[in-house]
């Protein structure tokens, strides 16, 4: 019908928000941890 995969072929690909960053994420979530990790051992730190 009116979205007939055939008539587009190739043209247009949408790219996916969450491919596109999963690839990342080995990376991301480690540095993520260590910053949160370091601020609130710096906030404990300056309670104390």
């Amino acid at each position: 019908m009116s979205d007939d995969p055939k008539q587009h072929g190739a043209e247009h690909v949408e790219q996916d928000i969450v491919e596109s960053i999963v690839h990342k994420m080995p990376i991301v979530l480690p540095v993520a941890g260590a910053i949160l990790m370091f601020l609130l051992a710096f906030i404990a730190v300056f309670m104390a």
